[in-house]
């Protein structure tokens, strides 16, 4: 070693295990860091399906100049979202899947155009309907799905009681192009929430014998139009539905004069079945 320079002090240089502490007490705090302050990505915004028929349009008070009027401005969507849930009574799982979101976000459409309705009334607001981020679907349908109560293949006059379900699907020329097997619930069919099911298999339409009305109202509610009077095989019904020769017949269950749900008259459950206990 040479004259006047000086060792290197042991206890200054970087001993490995403490080195390797530092490595590990630094990713863990990033690890830390990530987990508390990480920044929330913005939630994806889905375009919602709106009726072409929906207007753009504006509403005020009479006698007053729209100039004059603090505005307020109710989206398509908004305006479609009301239509849905509140003019035509779909239930909001339906209404959500005719506009192509989630039961969540129709939820929170519905709810703010409801409000933005009120303040429009109450406070005597001009009300404009325009905007939106929005698509356009044409109201005429090009696919359906047809579900027919089934036993041993042939139309079950008794939709609450009926083995399961035949749905078929149908192409833009109303041609069978599918068919698929839905068992009904356990117990009474009728008491389950089989319309909701339906509906979300992407159900437009139910072909059957007889039926009460409020079976019809609640599948209605659910988006699925309703045809009675349907017999023979279930396949033969949905060809006549998809030519148009099987009309609903308008005629509900037999032994029934009440539609509504719940009543009394020796059925417990929900919707009228069409037979006599």
């Amino acid at each position: 070693m040479e004259r006047g320079s000086a060792a290197p002090r042991q206890d200054l240089l970087p001993r490995a295990p403490l080195f390797e502490g530092a490595l590990f007490f630094d990713s863990r705090l990033t690890l830390w860091a990530n987990a508390h302050y990480t920044i929330p990505m913005p939630r994806p915004f889905s375009e919602r399906q709106v009726r072409r028929g929906m207007q753009r349009r504006t509403f005020k008070p009479a006698g007053v100049p729209a100039r004059e009027l603090e505005e307020v401005v109710l989206g398509l969507d908004g305006a479609e979202a009301i239509c849905l849930a509140d003019l035509e009574g779909f239930y909001q799982e339906a209404a959500a899947q005719r506009m192509g979101v989630s039961r969540q976000t129709f939820g929170r459409i519905v709810e703010s155009a409801r409000r933005t309705i009120a303040d429009a009334i109450i406070n005597g607001k001009c009300l404009r309907i325009a905007g939106g981020e929005v698509i356009m679907r044409d109201e005429g349908e090009k696919r359906m799905k047809v579900a027919v109560p089934a036993r041993a293949g042939q139309v079950d006059e008794h939709f609450g009681h009926c083995e399961g379900f035949s749905v078929f699907s149908l192409d833009e020329g109303r041609r069978i192009i599918g068919e698929e097997r839905v068992d009904s619930p356990a117990g009474c069919g009728c008491r389950s929430n089989i319309a909701s099911v339906l509906a979300r298999m992407g159900v437009t339409h139910l072909v059957a014998g007889n039926m009460g009305e409020g079976a019809v109202r609640v599948l209605q509610a659910n988006g699925i139009a309703v045809t009675r009077g349907a017999t023979g095989s279930t396949r033969e019904a949905v060809e006549r539905f998809a030519a148009g020769t099987l009309t609903d017949s308008g005629v509900p269950c037999a032994g029934h004069e009440r539609g509504n749900l719940g009543h009394g008259g020796g059925h417990q459950h929900g919707y009228d079945c069409g037979h006599d206990t």
